[in-house]
């Protein structure tokens, strides 16, 4: 995969317990029930001394759960600073892990204050949970075996396509390609584990997550690197939590001046991207796409 290539397709297509610190947290329950609950307010997390921030905890390099224990990636770092500019430390975030399905309702239900687990930005969305600025930039790819490699979505007819449930890549090929079969995951390990046993012909998700995936797994390919929209990623709250809200927005404008998202990519990503990936084709400073 050249960087021009990932450069070309990201310019152009634009169309349960919680352990305090840096401790993780795992609640199950993908499906709240869509109980409704009143978000914490900025002041009321600062009396606390916590945020609670939805995080993944099994999608590498953006966040996941390292050979160590330790929650780390690109959300995570950014989360890390949120807790820093804040709360004083960035020991001050409690980490909750979330399913790309359950996102929406732990924000309706107030178990996360904000959530940071590579959230795109659909109208959808934004009718359930509010989204501050953007900070990454996205698109889907769709990765499969080298030995029956799929470079065009048309070679997906009557093919079983893997997806994870309540993300983009679902909703995309079940609005705009019903003659593909889905397989769906409620996890992305369990996502990857199908495509690995041979349970389906191909996996999609963001393009920049199955790249990096297939830079660690020999065999594999990100044979349609562009599919569908350029989309951003942001961070979310409940609904109507303006002042939490408000105070995201000016953070992330602040950010953009000291380039912290720059500064992020070069940690958390390059070690895994290499030159796959030119920062600018996938970094957002200040909320500026």
């Amino acid at each position: 995969m050249k960087k021009k290539l990932l450069g070309a397709l990201l310019g152009i297509t634009m169309a349960a317990g919680l352990l305090a610190g840096c401790g993780q947290a795992k609640d199950n329950g993908g499906n709240t029930g869509g109980a409704a609950a009143k978000a914490r307010t900025l002041s009321e997390i600062k009396d606390a001394g916590t945020i609670k921030i939805g995080v993944f905890s099994d999608k590498n390099p953006f966040g996941y759960v390292d050979s160590n224990g330790k929650i780390q990636g690109y959300d995570v770092y950014l989360a890390k600073r949120l807790a820093k500019d804040l709360l004083g430390s960035e020991d001050k975030v409690e980490f909750v892990y979330v399913e790309a399905a359950s996102r929406v309702e732990y924000l309706k239900s107030a178990k996360v204050d904000v959530i940071l687990a590579n959230f795109t930005v659909t109208d959808e969305r934004k009718e359930q949970v509010d989204f501050a600025l953007p900070y990454m930039k996205v698109a889907l790819g769709v990765v499969s075996p080298d030995a029956a490699l799929i470079t065009d979505v048309a070679q997906l007819k009557d093919k079983t396509l893997i997806v994870v449930k309540g993300t983009t890549a679902e909703t995309y090929f079940s609005e705009n390609h019903p003659e593909v079969k889905l397989l769906k995951f409620d996890e992305y390990q369990e996502a990857y584990d199908a495509l690995l046993d041979g349970r389906g012909d191909a996996f999609s998700t963001d393009n920049t997550e199955v790249l990096a995936w297939a830079l660690q797994n020999k065999g594999f390919t990100v044979g349609i690197e562009s599919i569908g929209n350029l989309d951003t990623i942001a961070p979310a709250v409940q609904k109507g939590n303006k002042e939490l809200l408000d105070w995201i927005n000016s953070e992330i404008e602040t950010l953009g001046k000291e380039q912290f998202f720059h500064k992020d990519f070069e940690e958390t990503l390059k070690p895994v991207y290499g030159d796959e990936i030119d920062p600018e084709n996938l970094v957002v400073e200040g909320g500026q796409v």
